[in-house]
């Protein structure tokens, strides 16, 4: 669970970005992080399709900038989109100004309101700076379809153990995670439908 869900202190550092959204309302907000890239993105696309189910794709700019063919795809099947940096940047790794300067060389592709930070962190001048352009999108559940010590099956049962009302879930359009996600997303899918939950995006 320590994986899985957000700490206390991780959203108190953080109050202002959208962690979970209505607790009374039977649905779930499902996104993807760090595509597009051809060796996933159409699948999880296809899979989508099948469930008439929305999602927004985090997205990193070079991808975009390689891959612009499958940015218009997600767009143009009616999917939301948002900023994850142009080289997928770790928030504690860069000053603050040259973090702000590459999320918006992403922007200029990608052209988002919509903000996750690679790795769920960034500084607090970062946060600051970016939160008064963007609304910053956290999660209120991780998968861990990247983890090379959970199976499909195991991505999964995260899914049934932690989603509820409101819930923010975050997989990957990732070659970490696809060979997972052809098993895991159909069936999270389907169990999420199962039990009644409606398939969101973000305003």
């Amino acid at each position: 669970m320590i994986l899985e869900q957000p700490s206390f202190w991780l959203r108190w550092m953080f109050p202002k970005a959208l962690w979970r959204m209505d607790p009374n309302d039977r649905s779930v907000y499902l996104t993807f992080d760090d595509g597009p890239i051809p060796e996933a993105t159409p699948f999880i696309l296809d899979t989508l399709r099948q469930f008439d189910a929305k999602a927004t794709f985090f997205m990193v700019g070079d991808n975009v900038r390689k891959y612009p063919q499958l940015f218009r795809q997600v767009v143009e099947e009616g999917h939301q989109v948002g900023n994850h940096t142009f080289n997928h940047f770790g928030g504690l790794k860069h000053l603050a100004k040259t973090y702000v300067e590459n999320t918006e060389k992403a922007n200029a592709l990608i052209g988002a309101h919509l903000f996750r930070p690679p790795h769920g962190w960034m500084t607090q001048q970062e946060y600051h700076r970016l939160q008064r352009k963007y609304k910053i999108v956290m999660w209120d559940l991780v998968t861990r379809d990247y983890s090379n010590r959970l199976t499909a099956d195991d991505v999964v049962e995260n899914v049934k153990r932690y989603a509820r009302n409101g819930s923010i879930i975050t997989f990957h359009d990732s070659l970490k995670s696809i060979d997972k996600l052809h098993t895991a997303l159909p069936a999270s899918l389907q169990w999420l439908r199962d039990q009644g939950y409606a398939f969101k995006v973000f305003e």
